[in-house]
């Protein structure tokens, strides 16, 4: 055999070699690699999702793609409570959900109580405050959910075919409410007359005059196109609340400790991404919806707060009557 012949067999089987084991290293570095889930319920135009992409690319960015997170909207992984489920049987890693969570946790019902929340400044200090720890501590000793970071709500209001600007408007009110003990007991104190029904179901009650108004964020009065068998907007302001960013114990677990630090961090630029995009979808959810016909009015609301807060307090279970206390009394 030429010696020609023999150093190309050699280098032949170097290169074979070599690509083997090339492979190998690409093989385990793909095996390295951390994929994880996020569902949740919104659609890609929410703020929501915006955001949770923004949460992704940040913790891919900080993990060195070793860990990647994979966005799923529109309920494409489960409704919020089979997402809840899912991330404590470890099926799923991260959601964003909220008051659903009092099914476990009691104190999650604070996160959507009848004028609890005065304003966006006094949420961000309740949340950020002994109030908001104790909470998220509760929610994770119950559920094994870890809160990671919030995001604001749009304040609900109240939609019509007349103005209401005081609870005594309200008389005679017939209005859909979602199936909350805690929605029927404050709007019947308040002097309307509270109907529990599906939202799916809303539209075509308000069109046939079986209900007479209904009560929800701008955001769902703009996607439900509530402007058509609805003239007025009344800035009732009802509800401020907030919604948690949630992974699981189990999927913190999988992670490295410097991992799980680079998830935390990204959840607080998801934070402050998210913030912007959230009071600028306000403004222009109203200029939309004006566009459409409907006229906001001022409601008077201490006078609703006012006439709300006995039935709130009879609402609430006594263990968290403490936190409730603190939120109103928080600066």
């Amino acid at each position: 055999m030429s010696f020609s012949r023999s150093f190309s067999r050699r280098l032949l089987a170097a290169g074979f070699g070599l690509a083997v084991a090339l492979g190998a290293q690409g093989f385990a570095s793909a095996e390295a690699k951390t994929v994880l889930k996020l569902g949740h319920l919104a659609n890609e135009q929410n703020v929501w999702h915006k955001a949770a992409l923004k949460f992704a690319e940040e913790v891919s960015k900080r993990t060195n793609g070793e860990v990647e997170v994979q966005v799923f909207p529109n309920e494409q992984l489960g409704k919020e409570t089979d997402l809840i489920k899912g991330i404590q049987l470890g099926i799923v890693d991260f959601t964003i959900t909220g008051e659903t969570l009092q099914n476990w946790a009691p104190s999650a019902a604070l996160l959507a109580v009848p004028y609890a929340i005065r304003d966006l400044d006094h949420l961000d200090h309740v949340v950020g405050g002994p109030v908001g720890e104790a909470i998220a501590k509760e929610i994770q000793d119950k559920t094994q959910l870890v809160p990671l970071t919030y995001f604001a709500r749009g304040p609900r209001n109240l939609t019509s075919n007349r103005p209401i600007k005081t609870p005594a408007d309200l008389n005679g009110f017939r209005m859909r409410v979602p199936n909350v003990p805690l929605f029927v007991d404050v709007w019947q104190a308040l002097g309307a007359s509270p109907v529990p029904m599906a939202f799916s179901e809303v539209f075509t009650a308000l069109q046939s005059n079986t209900i007479d108004g209904q009560e929800n964020p701008l955001a769902l009065i703009k996607s439900a196109s509530f402007n058509e068998v609805q003239k007025y907007v009344n800035r009732t302001e009802h509800v401020r609340s907030w919604i948690y960013l949630v992974t699981g114990e189990r999927t913190m677990k999988k992670l490295s400790p410097e991992q799980q630090e680079a998830v935390r961090e990204a959840a607080k630029v998801a934070h402050d991404y998210e913030r912007p995009l959230f009071l600028a979808d306000e403004k222009q959810l109203e200029v939309d919806l004006k566009s459409a016909g409907m006229e906001f009015v001022d409601s008077d609301q201490a006078a609703f707060a006012a006439a709300a807060k006995a039935a709130v307090l009879k609402s609430l279970k006594p263990e968290i009557l403490p936190l409730y206390n603190q939120i109103l009394d928080t600066k």
